[in-house]
């Protein structure tokens, strides 16, 4: 009989100075603990990330000889390697080493024998980060050849890989592309894509648990897998560093993977960061757009359109909005981050049984992070034109001038409905409902957005749209009263 995990749960406890309510806390330690006893998952370590910092963490299980599966806990998180593999291309792109759409043999002549079927275009760096390579699905396979050496991946690259479509005509997820990537990196620059992301990411983040290889001290989560009924340690050892890693290698822990959401999604609500710390953040927010249509998927019962970016996937939620995300499966291990861009907030899980399904752990963190208020809405910042279009526009309708209205509008407005009309209707507006103040600006976008006002009654709205000409002049608004 195998090594038995002894499932345990442990009380969530608060990390940083902001912090979720106990109610919420609470569901969120027995969304683990659920999830451990019906997944059969060894222990889960999982965090929230909340205004830039770990907020709270909880854990289910121990690691081994009651050890806790703390934050600090160290999990494979295989996968999840892929967006920091993606952050070096696009800072080599960057820094003017190569283009996305450089074909890969270009920087690695030795992968010029990776062709697709007759009629197909190079493969490119932008193919490889995208998925639409073409290559075939891998996973179970890549899984057990993290290591695999350069020798033996080269016998594979000159004998030319299976094919499931042609390059850039479809999705299709390949672990192969980002040893591929990893290749292009050390001819590129000289040294491995995993000497850059320890130098260019991890270090400078304070990322200080996550490695290449297994941690020497005791604090790691020993891999599992659920047979015949049990759970029992997986073996052989869990194979180390290599050719392929750059698809799934890291080692990290829900602390350390805190700083990378907060990291990655700063550039969503902070949109003017230089470029010092690593990589701009024009460059994250491009790793977090979707280049390639997955299509509708479902997770944790809900489906949506999806998309993959540059090492994430992206998802368009319902009731959630942006979210986005990567798992991470190996023999042994399953693991999850997931975050609602530009809001600040995010879920973490880590766990130790072969491929748990973390990912619907922390869509379900998020549920109820979502339902205890801990979510904000996106911010949108109104632009300087719009809030002053928005104040002139209201002065306007309360006290109308044909100068006034020329001044502020562009010409479209008086050829979509005379001025003298639009005259009549403030006179109308006001006569109705009484001076108007604005209660509220809640702008869409730079340009456009909705203004709450209020006379002598209720609120109401007015919709109201800059053109893209100099100096921005309205081209649009609507009263929904």
């Amino acid at each position: 009989m195998g090594w038995v995990a002894v499932l345990e749960p442990r009380r969530a406890g608060r990390v940083a100075s902001l912090s979720v309510t106990p109610e919420c806390r609470a569901e969120l330690q027995e969304l683990s603990d659920t999830t451990a006893l019906d997944e059969h998952v060894a222990s889960i370590s999982w965090g929230v990330v909340a205004g830039g910092q770990l907020v709270e963490h909880g854990c289910t299980g121990t690691l081994h000889d009651h050890l806790p599966a703390d934050e600090r806990a160290v999990y494979r998180i295989a996968s999840m390697t892929k967006s920091f593999t993606a952050a070096v291309v696009l800072a080599l792109r960057d820094e003017g080493v190569w283009q996305l759409d450089d074909p890969v043999a270009r920087h690695a002549p030795e992968l010029g024998s990776v062709s697709g079927p007759a009629g197909s275009p190079p493969i490119t760096l932008r193919h490889l980060l995208s998925m639409t390579s073409g290559l075939a699905t891998d996973d179970a396979w890549a899984d057990r050849h993290l290591d695999i050496t350069a020798e033996e991946i080269d016998g594979i690259y000159a004998a030319g890989p299976t094919f499931a479509h042609l390059p850039d005509t479809a999705y299709e997820y390949s672990n192969l592309g980002f040893g591929m990537i990893g290749r292009a990196v050390l001819r590129a620059t000289g040294s491995r894509v995993q000497q850059h992301i320890t130098s260019r990411l991890l270090q400078p983040l304070g990322m200080v648990d996550t490695t290449w290889v297994r941690p020497e001290h005791e604090h790691w989560a020993r891999p599992h897998r659920w047979r015949d009924g049990e759970l029992v340690r997986d073996w052989p050892t869990p194979i180390g560093d290599g050719e392929i890693a750059p698809m799934g290698g890291l080692w990290s822990t829900v602390a350390d993977l805190a700083k990378w959401i907060a990291w990655l999604d700063s550039a969503n609500s902070l949109p003017h960061q230089p470029a010092s710390d690593g990589l701009s953040a024009a460059s994250r927010r491009e790793m977090q757009r979707a280049h390639t249509y997955i299509g509708v998927t479902t997770v944790a019962g809900r489906s949506c359109p999806a998309g993959y970016g540059f090492g994430l996937n992206v998802r368009d939620e319902p009731s959630l909005g942006k979210v986005v995300a990567h798992a991470g499966g190996l023999p042994g291990y399953g693991s999850n981050m997931r975050w609602l861009a530009g809001r600040g907030v995010g879920a973490i899980a880590l766990g130790n049984t072969t491929y748990a399904p973390m990912g619907v752990l922390t869509m379900r963190m998020l549920d109820v992070l979502l339902a205890h208020g801990h979510a904000p809405a996106t911010p949108v910042p109104a632009g300087p034109h719009w809030a002053a279009a928005a104040h002139r526009l209201v002065a306007l309708l309360n006290e109308w001038s044909d100068g006034d209205a020329a001044a502020l509008f562009d010409d479209n407005v008086d050829l979509d409905d005379a001025l003298v009309r639009r005259r009549a209707e403030a006179g109308r507006l006001i006569a109705a409902h009484g001076p108007l103040h604005i209660v509220e600006l809640r702008p869409a976008a730079a340009t456009r957005g909705d203004i709450v006002v209020q006379g002598t009654g209720a609120t109401f709205t007015i919709g109201l749209e800059l053109s893209p000409l100099p100096g921005a002049p309205v081209q649009f608004y609507e009263i929904d009263c």
